[in-house]
């Protein structure tokens, strides 16, 4: 399928997803989310891939939801989108590989949203990020209610979106939201060194480990636990952990199929 509003690259065992509405600022309409939709289905398909890095064309991430689409919409209307977001964001969320912002500026309202369902967030010095929907006399709609609590914390969640602040990259570390800062023009290398070193590991292990954490997140510790156990254990049903082990006893580097 031919996307008019995302740009995908393959580069070995990386993915590239670009945003590219630049004249709207990336902003997310329905159209935009069905091709999301339609893409990570089949990135969910290709078994060479082993980690996503998604990012925006232009100055921006995505500065929120298309403006011009939500004056139109009915109550109904808005349900629904927000059903779709939220359905595109938590496939990214769930997806088998890894999946890193590449968080190059605006990240507003349903940026900061798509940002906030990929597991890992590293910033250009020049990002902003925030949920100001409250501004425009609406609340976030693709659960950045529940994700920036999680991520952070309640109290943080509530100011944050109470107030519709925007914050700076340097900021959006100190509480958490993403977990490095680099220099613009370094941003996306940086980026693609940390999805080699991910790459780099034994990819079953990769993926379980994600899915423990996601479970593990949304459970109590002792059924995190139970689980995480039962993860450990499937490892060794599988040739990767006999030739990891192998390796470090016989100091080489592991060869994963």
């Amino acid at each position: 399928m031919a996307y008019k509003n995302l740009i995908y690259e393959k580069d070995g065992h990386l993915a590239y997803v670009k945003m590219n509405r630049p004249e709207v600022l990336n902003a997310l309409n329905s159209e935009t989310f069905y091709e999301l939709h339609d893409l990570f289905s089949q990135i969910e398909k290709d078994n060479k891939l082993r980690v996503v890095i998604v990012t925006g064309e232009g100055r921006a991430f995505v500065a929120g939801a298309d403006i011009a689409e939500l004056t139109k919409m009915s109550q109904l209307e808005a349900r629904e989108f927000s059903q779709l977001g939220q359905k595109v964001f938590n496939k990214i969320k769930n997806l088998g590989i890894p999946v890193i912002a590449a968080v190059n500026g605006f990240a507003l309202g349903g940026g900061c949203e798509l940002a906030m369902s990929c597991d890992i967030r590293w910033a250009s010095e020049k990002a902003k990020f925030g949920q100001p929907e409250v501004s425009l006399g609406i609340t976030p709609g693709f659960a950045g209610t529940q994700r920036l609590a999680r991520l952070c914390s309640p109290a943080i969640a509530k100011e944050l979106i109470l107030t519709g602040n925007i914050i700076d990259a340097k900021r959006a570390m100190e509480i958490g939201l993403v977990t490095n800062v680099v220099a613009p023009e370094k941003l996306l290398d940086e980026v693609k060194g940390l999805a080699e070193k991910i790459a780099s590991q034994g990819p079953v292990a990769v993926k379980l480990a994600k899915q423990a954490i996601n479970r593990g997140f949304d459970s109590n510790f002792e059924t995190a636990g139970a689980y995480e156990s039962e993860v450990f254990g499937l490892c060794f049903s599988h040739p990767e952990s006999k030739e990891g082990l192998s390796a470090f006893l016989e100091k080489r580097k592991p060869s994963w199929q």
